[in-house]
């Protein structure tokens, strides 16, 4: 069975939060921020709209991409690290949204990785044949848990959301490969600090393991499905930061042109960031039916996860 994408759709809030909204409160300009990280803007939800209400914006789009109905999806999963409340989960307040009924829901927590866990999962139970129709979602409101008083991570974080119906697909197009892993010594360099209910990450030591594991996790997807770099046609990494998509990007021995990049417009926005970043280039007409896409993250855990995608339906 090949399994894949059947419908894809992303939501990103209306409130556009540029660099120079950080100058009147902390020590830092628009120059410096989009020099250090690539960052120009990026989007925040309001307070009255949280992560199952952009959940939903993003999974209306991709049911209606995948030409079928809300009640013929048959389980859900949402990748985040922000639900609305600690339980129930965001998938549970999600099903209910969409009017499903009892279908299996559940959240997926790998941080900025869980999109790519979440898809894998998907995919095994797809495999199995007792689903037909997961809805798998990557969706944070970092803006409610970011500190506005650190000027290291302030600057970083949006909010969004991406939805894909993973199925099963034509032969020869859907995941080719996977790379998923952790390494729980790393935890204490980024976590959700439990005094004040804000992240707190060590710049340093992400930045030194996020440039390894990246180019690592990629070259090791490409080299699962039994193909070379050079047959990739769009790298879309996580969006955290754009020296570190570069690194990756040059470890793989991509054109510039090949790597897709939109952490200018959204920032970080976690387990949204590459479903953001795959709409912006469906959008541009960017990817065609049997492209070789490779997707990229790391995160909190510390978490890594690349899938080799030949797209299409």
């Amino acid at each position: 069975m090949n399994v894949g994408i059947k419908g894809f759709g992303a939501y990103a809030p209306e409130n556009v939060v540029d660099n120079a909204y950080f100058e009147s409160f902390l020590e830092t300009s628009d120059e410096w921020i989009s020099k250090m990280t690539g960052i120009k803007e990026r989007r925040w939800a309001n307070e009255d709209e949280d992560t199952s209400d952009l959940a939903y914006k993003a999974s209306l789009k991709a049911i209606e991409d995948a030409g079928i109905e809300a009640t013929d999806i048959d389980m859900i999963m949402v990748a985040t690290s922000t639900g609305d409340y600690a339980f129930p989960t965001v998938a549970n307040m999600l099903q209910n949204k969409l009017g499903i009924g009892k279908v299996p829901s559940m959240d997926q927590l790998a941080a900025c990785s869980g999109f790519m866990y979440a898809i894998i999962n998907a995919q095994q139970f797809i495999k199995s044949g007792d689903y037909k129709n997961i809805l798998v979602v990557g969706a944070d409101k970092l803006s409610k848990i970011t500190d506005m008083t650190d000027r290291s991570t302030a600057i970083l974080f949006g909010d969004g959301a991406g939805a894909a119906i993973i199925g099963e697909v034509s032969e020869g197009r859907g995941i080719l490969s996977y790379e998923l892993g952790s390494d729980g010594s790393g935890g204490e360099y980024l976590y959700l600090n439990p005094d004040n209910g804000k992240i707190f990450m060590n710049g340093r030591e992400v930045f030194k393991f996020a440039v390894r594991v990246m180019g690592e996790a990629s070259n090791k997807a490409v080299a699962k499905a039994g193909l070379q770099p050079e047959d990739v046609d769009m790298f879309i990494p996580h969006q955290a930061n754009i020296r570190i998509m570069e690194s990756a990007r040059e470890r793989l021995g991509l054109d510039k042109e090949k790597m897709s990049v939109s952490v200018n417009k959204y920032g970080n926005t976690s387990a949204a960031s590459i479903p953001l970043s795959m709409a912006q280039e469906l959008e541009n007409n960017k990817i065609k039916d049997d492209d070789i896409l490779v997707f990229v993250g790391f995160g909190g855990g510390l978490t890594w996860g690349a899938i080799t995608l030949k797209w299409g339906k």
